[in-house]
């Protein structure tokens, strides 16, 4: 993984969700009759919606039937009235199949608004696959595009997939990004299953049926509409997920706990984690001349995480199963749970342990009173650290009532050292797997310490209102490895240019004079940026005064959130502290006569204050911003927003200087 919201070979529980850029084919449609259900979704009438929604899912049908075998065939139906232009896509889909996914059946039809029906069939499809991360996968796709997909048409589409999961389950996902008139999910269990319903960001509706036989159905279900800072769509999103549960425990596999899905991990990696005298000598040298239990793990993390190339080859059970430790040392490349499984391996070598720990890279997608393993898609490590280990500078470590202290490390992502976890997979949950089963464990949220920006400018200006010095920048933590991913992928004249775009934005008519990076490729030490500049005209005239802004450049605002129609909390990153500290020596014989008041704000999750002064001929402002939560309920906005007005209000603030007699 080298962002923030990839994800690794996990599974094939990600693909009908996987965004593709569909073909628009050029098929010819033959004039055929619709369906009788799709006529019928086409008469209903509709309610009134705004301007701003393109469509609505009039109809929606999912039926499930579980065979005794444990086979599962479910078949799909989709009606769309298309309302604006913008809603043609409707007239598009995308199905998935591989080895273990079969696609059975799949055809589309149009009822225009001028009349007629269109109906086109599988046969007029284009197979594709999708290019993504994975090296290879069996995964395939059918793309089938309507014709007449225009406002006013009505389109619909019925396909059926066979599969035998790795898991007994099945999910039922309703609520889109248009409106849903109406939507129903059919279960058919043979004789003796039962079934454990859970459903998400909805309410509890219980199911009519018998026999085996349970229907669900649910109407006028809101758009998720996006907003600024929401959380993942994965996370607010309506859904019915079941565990299927059949008499005997040989039909198939049933997760009816964290436990059950961490024993049933744990017996896919069995095995896995045996060295080899290559690995072993690979490990002597890497720790050769480390003193420390820490130098030691951070050596192997970096060679797990950087001499070991990310590839994912996604074929069958070989999505969730690790390969060997031998084979992915002796190949150099591997996904995320074959990295983990090689550095587990190593770190074994030199006496420690570690254990699997499952996740997912969207916060808040994993259901903890739900337990599955289609809710992961990632996997990372959790290393027994020594007791005599220092961890006051480590900041991903959890202390577990019988391992004791566990440092949390993704060998996936490149750029985050030992100690640091990515953003996405703080004030997560992960299920810690061992040999006796699983258990969900919070992953940290970290401490604005360690997510850092310091920024000093020593800077002078001149009596013709000039301002010109020197800068230097600091960065730790996830500032540092988003930034310095950036730089990394930029040459040096780019580099330059990125520079002077930030400037441009506090400045005019400015020189950047020198421009240096320091420890750029070196991600265990913080990133230094250091650089020069001139800027003409900087402080303003006003007949005798002179007006000066003492922030003189970098914007703290989170942002102001127009809460009139929000629906859905603000998400952050990650905790962060900034400090901002300008000193400028002013010319002689000018003095400051006003200074802009100090500011002290704070709400919840934010804090922010700044203070000007002036003493022996220097200007001085500093400021603190700190974020010490990522998650922001709907009714703390209004708070959060008043600190951000004051915010912007002390960024335009400025200093009225005056020549003394």
């Amino acid at each position: 993984m080298t962002g923030r919201t990839s994800s690794c070979g996990w599974g094939s529980n990600m693909k009908p969700h996987r965004l593709v850029a569909v073909l628009l084919l050029l098929c010819v449609p033959a004039l055929a009759g619709a369906p009788e259900w799709l006529r019928e979704a086409a008469r209903a009438p509709l309610p009134a919606y705004k301007d701003d929604v393109r469509g609505v899912q009039v109809y929606s049908e999912q039926v499930t039937r579980v065979m005794e075998s444990g086979e599962i065939r479910t078949t799909y139906r989709k009606a769309f009235r298309i309302l604006r232009s913008q809603g043609r896509d409707l007239g598009e889909l995308v199905v998935y199949f591989d080895k273990e996914t079969k696609l059975s059946s799949l055809m589309g039809w149009t009822i225009p608004a001028k009349g007629g029906e269109y109906e086109v069939k599988e046969k007029d499809a284009i197979e594709t696959m999708l290019f993504n991360d994975s090296f290879y996968e069996d995964t395939r796709y059918k793309l089938l595009r309507l014709p007449e997909a225009e406002p006013g048409s009505v389109v619909g589409f019925e396909f059926e997939q066979r599969h035998r999961p790795f898991a007994l389950e099945d999910v039922w996902s309703f609520q889109k990004d248009i409106p849903t008139r109406k939507a129903r999910y059919m279960l058919v269990l043979p004789a003796g299953w039962e079934m454990k319903a859970h459903w998400r960001n909805h309410p509890e509706v219980q199911p009519s049926g018998s026999g085996g036989s349970y229907i669900w159905e649910v109407a006028d279900v809101p758009e998720i509409k996006s907003e600024p800072s929401m959380p993942t769509v994965r996370a607010v999103a309506a859904r019915l997920a079941v565990v299927l549960i059949p008499p005997s425990a040989a039909k198939g596999t049933s997760h009816g706990s964290w436990n059950d899905v961490g024993k049933w991990y744990a017996g896919l990696t069995s095995g896995r984690r045996t060295s080899s005298p290559e690995i072993q000598r690979k490990v002597a040298e890497l720790t050769r001349g480390a003193t420390s239990p820490l130098d030691k793990i951070r050596a192997l993390a970096a060679f797990a995480q950087r001499d070991v190339r990310y590839v994912a080859i996604e074929i069958g059970i070989g999505g969730y199963q690790p390969n060997y430790a031998a084979s992915v040392f002796n190949n150099k490349y591997g996904d995320c749970k074959d990295k983990v499984t090689l550095l587990s391996t190593m770190l074994r070598d030199i006496g420690m342990e570690s254990h699997y720990v499952v996740v997912h890279t969207e916060r808040g997608y994993v259901a903890r009173d739900f337990a599955s393993m289609n809710n992961f898609n990632h996997v990372v490590l959790a290393i027994k650290v020594p007791d005599s280990l220092e961890t006051k500078d480590l900041h991903s470590v959890v202390t577990h009532p019988k391992l004791g202290r566990l440092l949390i490390f993704d060998p996936t992502d490149s750029r985050t050292p030992v100690g640091y976890l990515p953003p996405s997979l703080q004030s997560n949950h992960g299920l810690l797997v061992t040999e006796e089963g699983g258990e969900m464990i919070d992953l940290p949220l970290q401490q604005p310490v360690a997510n850092q920006l310091q920024r000093v400018g020593n800077l002078k200006l001149d009596p013709d209102g000039t301002l010109s010095g020197e800068v230097r920048e600091v960065r730790f933590g996830a500032n540092a490895v988003e930034y310095r991913a950036e730089l990394i992928a930029m040459e040096k004249p780019q580099r330059v240019q990125k520079m002077e775009s930030f400037l441009s934005t506090f400045l005019t008519g400015f020189t950047l004079n020198d421009y240096q990076v320091e420890n750029l490729e070196e991600y265990d030490k913080e990133l230094i940026v250091k650089y020069s500049f001139t800027a003409k005209g900087y402080a303003k005239s006003a007949g005798p005064l002179t007006l000066i802004r003492p922030r003189v450049f970098g914007s703290k605002s989170g942002g102001i959130f127009d809460l009139k129609e929000r629906r859905y909390a603000v998400e952050l990153d990650a905790p962060t502290l900034h400090t901002d500290e300008f000193r400028i020596t002013l010319p002689d014989g000018m003095v400051a006569d006003e200074l802009p008041p100090p500011v002290n704000a704070t709400s919840g999750a934010i804090s922010y204050s700044s203070a000007s002064t002036f003493e022996n001929k220097v200007l001085q402002y500093k400021r603190t911003y700190k974020i010490e939560q990522v998650y922001l309920p709907l009714p703390s906005l209004e708070e959060w927003n008043k600190v951000n007005r004051r915010i912007v209000a002390d960024e335009r603030s400025s200093a009225v200087l005056k020549r003394m007699q």
